[in-house]
């Protein structure tokens, strides 16, 4: 299933995407589940009536909805950094190959939904793009085994982690503060369950700007795996649902570029994967 987070006529819901429309799974089950990630919080019973709830007609088309971040209501969302091959080599600064994964974190302001602008701030030109598969976490746990990573995992989406590249250098041992600038980053356009789209499948992931591609990479080749985030994730901290983990970038950025290639208005980023679906955005200025 692809499930969407939407706004129409000023209210927020949730449904299940059918073809070109979407079925208005809060409309018929919000009394029990006021969000998508109550639904998930319910486990496989409350999946189940969703799946049925949803084999009815369409109630908007996409085309008319106002698309929010997939999964709203999650406790966390957790950033990995330099995940693919090639990608420490790309800061040309000889740093060693990490050990562990590189993690930060971003706030749900700095994220916008599909179809949405993301903004370039007023303080920088350097916005840049870093197209990212995102795992949505379905089920609590702690110290999961890799065995059992998938059991963890309600499906994934897609994520622009959009990055102000002088702002990560304000602090000499974060990145916090280029990440997390309002409206910078995006996520969607939808969650795919994890039955219609493999977490550990071969996944190619691509970024095109104004349908130039700029990132292209495989889901196998992936410095710590999906089912290693996972694992080493939840030692030391609760996974919960509606928890959200943004699993790395390709190489290809525009920050890393000769010569570089910033982020301007008017400018288009998508994000596809073709299990997934494609999360596109234009960019305007911060306007105060």
């Amino acid at each position: 299933m692809r499930f969407v987070t939407f706004r129409v006529s000023g209210k927020t819901s949730y449904g299940a995407v059918s073809g070109d429309g979407v079925v208005d799974l809060g409309k018929k089950l919000g009394a029990k589940y006021p969000a998508l990630v109550d639904i998930m919080r319910s486990g496989d019973a409350a999946l189940a009536e969703a799946r049925s709830a949803a084999n009815g007609p369409a109630d908007y088309k996409l085309s008319d909805i106002k698309f929010v971040p997939p999964v709203p209501g999650g406790e966390k969302i957790v950033c990995v950094g330099i995940n693919y091959p090639e990608r420490a080599e790309e800061y040309k600064d000889n740093r060693e190959k990490p050990k562990y994964p590189n993690l930060f974190m971003r706030v749900p302001g700095s994220i916008v939904g599909h179809n949405e602008a993301i903004l370039r701030p007023t303080v920088s030109e350097q916005f840049d793009y870093e197209g990212e598969i995102v795992l949505v976490i379905g089920k609590k746990g702690r110290n999961i085994s890799r065995e059992t990573a998938l059991d963890h995992v309600f499906g994934m989406t897609l994520g622009n982690e959009g990055s102000v590249r002088d702002w990560l250098r304000h602090g000499t041992l974060n990145v916090t503060q280029g990440k997390n600038f309002d409206d910078s980053g995006s996520m969607g356009p939808w969650v795919v369950t994890k039955d219609e789209a493999n977490p550990f499948a071969k996944l190619r992931l691509m970024t095109r700007v104004n349908g130039e591609l700029r990132q292209d990479d495989t889901t196998d080749r992936l410095t710590w795996d999906f089912a290693e985030l996972v694992r080493y994730l939840s030692m030391f901290m609760t996974l919960k649902p509606g928890d959200m983990i943004f699993t790395g970038t390709p190489v290809g950025a525009g920050g890393h570029q000769n010569p570089k290639k910033w982020l301007v208005p008017g400018d288009v980023v998508e994000v596809e994967v073709a299990e997934i679906g494609v999360l596109k955005n234009h960019v305007e200025d911060y306007k105060p």
